[in-house]
């Protein structure tokens, strides 16, 4: 088979591998749409890679036993590689299993892991049957596209007539103004981008502001008759957009943090937490019993089809970074077989 790879600092390109067979209880999944996510960084680095990928959507091709897909089925391939028999796999928390099985030893094999190639090799229990109604390439959003936004409005309870925060406006923060005002909340997004803030505005934002504004705090206030907004989300993974998530939610509400962030982010107990009253979480993605719902997303929010800005042929893996690493982007989905 044919898989993407990071050959060096911002090269990319196309290589052999041997093709995964199913074992056990992991079936082999024909990859026709594989999102991209965050690999661009390890382009930009020159962070040399040959599994890439955590996201994609296909058909099942090859299983050892029967079980809870069979060949043909068209499915979601869920992220991670859980043990599928921990309390949190049980109760369909999965993202946050602690036992991880090893990929090696438990398949026999080296090859399966990349979703950014033709073939991968998949637990039956992380692959959810997509909906007859619905292509591929809409239900391959299931993942990064909508699901950490979905689960995080989900756990906030984000109801009509609230006020949501949105900072950082990438793929993963297009989502989640897809998500919140599919719930009739009004958004207010943020981001230094002003491509990115137009296509928060085109996806349903009420507001698109500019980070770098001196005065975006006071002025998220004065939107809000200077209470705040009820719950805010981030998902640029900055320090100085968490403080703004913080300051800008109103007395009792909830901050949730979806973007990932290495750096320290400074948290005063007293006045945000206790005096305050504020709810902080994190959210990494959703339980598994929630595919349905965010299925239902796809299908009836009328701007989940424009979180796709770009659908390339995996053979233009190049143009393909490149295109994430810019600024004016939105989701884009690779098709390994082109």
């Amino acid at each position: 088979m044919k898989k993407a790879a990071i050959l060096g600092e911002r090269q990319a390109g196309l290589i052999d591998a041997p093709d995964p067979k199913a074992v056990k209880d992991w079936a082999v999944v024909k990859v026709e749409t594989a999102p991209m996510c965050t690999e661009y960084k390890g382009w930009l680095g020159g962070w040399k890679a040959e599994n890439l990928g955590h996201e994609a959507a296909g058909v099942v091709v090859d299983v050892a036993q029967e079980g809870s897909v069979k060949v043909g089925d068209r499915v979601v391939v869920m992220p991670q590689y859980p043990c599928g028999v921990c309390e949190l796999c049980v109760a369909g928390e999965y993202i946050h299993c602690e036992n991880t099985p090893n990929f090696e030893t438990y398949s026999g094999q080296k090859e399966g892991r990349a979703t950014m190639a033709q073939y991968l090799l998949k637990p039956m229990r992380l692959l959810p049957k997509i909906p007859d109604d619905l292509t591929i390439d809409q239900a391959s959003l299931a993942c990064c596209s909508l699901g950490p936004s979905y689960s995080a409005m989900d756990r906030m309870n984000v109801k009509p007539f609230d006020t949501v925060l949105i900072t950082g406006l990438g793929p993963v923060g297009q989502g989640s103004v897809v998500n919140a005002t599919f719930r009739g909340a009004r958004v207010i997004a943020v981001d230094l981008v002003e491509a990115r803030r137009d296509r928060a505005k085109q996806l349903g934002a009420a507001e698109a502001l500019d980070a770098a504004d001196e005065q975006i705090l006071q002025k998220i206030r004065d939107l809000t008759d200077g209470r705040g907004v009820n719950y805010s989300l981030d998902c640029s993974g900055s320090p100085k957009a968490h403080r703004l998530c913080i300051d800008a939610t109103r007395r009792k509400g909830i901050v949730m943090f979806v973007g990932e962030c290495g750096e320290d982010t400074a948290i005063r107990i007293s006045q945000d937490m206790i005096r305050k009253g504020l709810t902080l979480m994190g959210n990494w993605h959703y339980n598994l019993s929630g595919f349905p719902n965010v299925m239902k997303v796809v299908r009836e929010s009328p701007a989940a089809k424009s979180l796709v800005s770009s659908v390339l042929p995996m053979s233009e893996i190049q143009k393909a970074m490149e295109t994430c690493a810019s600024d004016d982007t939105g989701k884009v989905l690779l098709h390994p077989w082109e």
